[in-house]
């Protein structure tokens, strides 16, 4: 059985393949390549670099896994520590893309490996169960090629097994193209809406956790918790991205906002300014 601090590590460090960063290789081959709709499977591990839990200015460095697929049309992703699955087939080819589809997930912020005493001091939380749902719209071939991939997206999760009792929706904008048959790029910006229920568990301090802790009493409530910019670079190491091995490397800058930003857990303790980095290698089927 996997330990608590080893299950948070594996997967809070999935945030290395979220979203914009995820390996979208199976969506930019040449014109002579095989169809990108077929099926297929994209799995990744490796390290990331990242804070020990949000609004932390303290890093740890731990393991990293992903993967992502397509299965008669129907695209699968994990993103965060979460698992997407578009329920409406991509079409083939430069079109428009509706996406829809359930979100599952767990939420391992302050589970584990907290370095700052202050906030050891305040406790550790729960394993949070999320569950919920996202609809987008993406347009393959607009810039670059017949391959690049713009994607505009809504998600929202609700907190089910009533941990932090609340909500997260997170808007986001994803750009994808590739550079030639064995390169890629992918940018991103995503923000996240949290409710009062999120602050209150994982950022708010009451009187008891002031008096154990040293930091001020503070009670936030729902707003904008942070907003992250991201970038990802993939190169194929057996020539095709469609096939094979890879190696990837990604990058975000996360801002914390809002009354998140103000809790002594973040400025205080931590850091309002959030920086990840992670390498990997990633295999497609």
């Amino acid at each position: 059985m996997i330990t608590e601090n080893r299950t948070a590590l594996l997967a809070a460090t999935l945030m290395c393949f979220t979203g914009a960063t995820a390996a979208f290789a199976q969506e930019a081959p040449p014109p002579d390549a095989p169809d990108p709709n077929r099926n297929s499977l994209t799995i990744g591990g490796g390290a990331a670099y990242m804070p020990s839990y949000e609004g932390s200015n303290d890093y740890i460095l731990a393991p990293a896994v992903a993967a992502r697929g397509k299965i008669g049309g129907f695209a699968f992703s994990t993103r965060n520590t979460q698992l997407y699955v578009d329920l409406i087939p991509n079409p083939s080819g430069p079109s428009f893309d509706i996406q829809l589809g359930p979100i599952v997930g767990l939420n391992f912020n302050r589970v584990a490996r907290i370095k700052d005493p202050q906030v050891q001091a305040l406790g550790t939380r729960k394993i949070a169960l999320e569950a919920g749902g996202f609809v987008g719209i993406g347009k393959t071939g607009l810039i670059t090629s017949d391959y690049d991939n713009l994607t505009i997206k809504l998600a929202y999760v609700h907190d089910v097994s009533k941990i932090y009792r609340s909500y997260v929706i997170t808007p986001s904008i994803e750009y994808t193209t590739p550079l030639s048959r064995t390169a890629f790029v992918g940018l991103s910006v995503s923000a996240d809406y949290a409710g009062a229920g999120y602050s209150r568990a994982y950022f708010d301090v009451d009187a008891a956790g002031s008096a154990r802790s040293g930091l001020p009493v503070f009670t936030g409530g729902k707003g904008w918790k942070d907003l992250t910019f991201g970038t990802v670079v993939g190169h194929s190491l057996t020539g095709d991205l469609l096939h094979g091995l890879g190696i990837f490397a990604m990058g975000s800058y996360t801002r914390m906002q809002d009354s998140y930003a103000d809790s002594p857990v973040v400025s205080i303790a931590g850091s309002r300014n959030q920086w990840l980095g992670a390498l990997g290698l990633g295999y497609t089927f």
